[in-house]
C-alpha cells in the first residue's frame, strides 16, 4: 500500500541532531547556519516550487488545491497575515538575527545537493512525483502519522494553538517573545487542511507509478538526512 510506504519513509525522517536543536543545547548565535540554510534550500522558493508541479496541468482539483497552497504561501491572503518567507524573516529578527544574514547564503555542499534534487524533483513527469516530494515530504515530517490522525480531530483553538507556541522551543528555551512566531500560527491554523489536500491528491493520481514514487521519496530521505548532517556541523553539533 503506497500510503504506508510513504509514511514508513517519514518515520524515518529524524535526524540524530535534532535533540540539539529541540531540547536548546545549541546557543541561538550558534543556530544561524541551521535557519540559513532551511532559508536558502526551499523557505525562500518553496511556492516558485509548488507552482512548477501546477504548471504541469494536474487534474482540476489538484490544480485548486495547489493554487490556494501557492496563495497562502506567497501572499499570507488566507490567513490574512503576510507570505511565509516573510513571516519566517521576522522570526530570524525575533532571534536578533539581521535580513542582511540572509541576502546571499552560500549552501553547504549536501544542502546544494539536496536543494538541486528539489528543484529537479519539482519539473518531475508524471507531476504527481514531484508533489509527493514536496508536499509530502517536505512539508511532512517524523510526526506525520500523530498529525494525520490529529486532522480528524476538532480544529484547534486559538488558545491551544496559543499554548502550543509558547511551547516552542525557541520561546520555551530561547526566550523569544511569541508575537514573532506568527508563522507557527499560521501553519496551525491553515496547513492541516494542505496536508490532507496533498496525500489525497498523490494518493488519488498514484496509478502505474506507485513505485517511482515511493523511489522518489526514499531518494529525498537520504539527500536530507546528508543535508542535516553537514547542518549539524556547521552548529558545531558532533555525533
Amino acid at each position: 500500500m503506497l500510503k504506508e510506504k510513504l509514511l514508513s519513509i517519514l518515520d524515518r525522517k529524524n535526524h540524530w541532531a535534532w535533540p540539539w536543536f529541540a531540547e536548546g543545547r545549541v546557543p541561538l548565535p550558534r543556530l544561524l547556519p541551521h535557519f540559513q540554510q532551511e532559508w536558502e534550500v526551499y523557505v525562500r522558493d518553496f511556492p516558485v516550487m509548488l507552482a512548477r508541479i501546477l504548471g504541469h496541468g494536474p487534474p482540476p482539483d489538484v490544480r485548486a488545491m495547489l493554487a490556494e497552497n501557492i496563495f497562502e504561501e506567497q501572499t499570507g491572503g488566507i490567513s490574512k497575515t503576510a507570505p511565509h518567507p516573510e513571516l519566517f524573516l521576522r522570526m530570524m529578527e525575533g532571534c536578533s538575527y539581521r535580513r542582511a544574514d540572509f541576502a546571499q547564503v552560500p549552501l553547504l555542499p549536501a544542502a546544494r545537493a539536496y536543494r538541486t534534487f528539489l528543484d529537479a524533483a519539482s519539473w518531475m513527469q508524471p507531476w504527481v512525483m514531484g508533489a509527493a516530494v514536496l508536499t509530502i515530504f517536505v512539508e511532512g515530517s517524523v510526526n506525520e502519522r500523530r498529525e494525520l490522525l490529529a486532522l480528524e480531530q476538532a480544529p484547534q483553538t486559538d488558545a491551544e494553538i496559543e499554548a502550543a507556541v509558547r511551547q516552542h522551543p525557541l520561546v520555551r528555551l530561547h526566550g523569544l517573545d511569541p508575537r514573532f512566531l506568527e508563522l507557527q500560527r499560521v501553519h496551525r491554523k491553515v496547513e492541516g487542511g494542505h496536508r490532507r489536500d496533498a496525500w489525497d491528491a498523490v494518493l488519488g493520481n498514484a496509478a502505474g507509478c506507485e513505485d517511482a514514487i515511493a523511489e522518489v521519496m526514499e531518494r529525498a530521505l537520504a539527500l536530507w538526512l546528508a543535508y542535516r548532517d553537514g547542518v549539524a556541523a556547521a552548529c558545531g553539533i558532533e555525533r
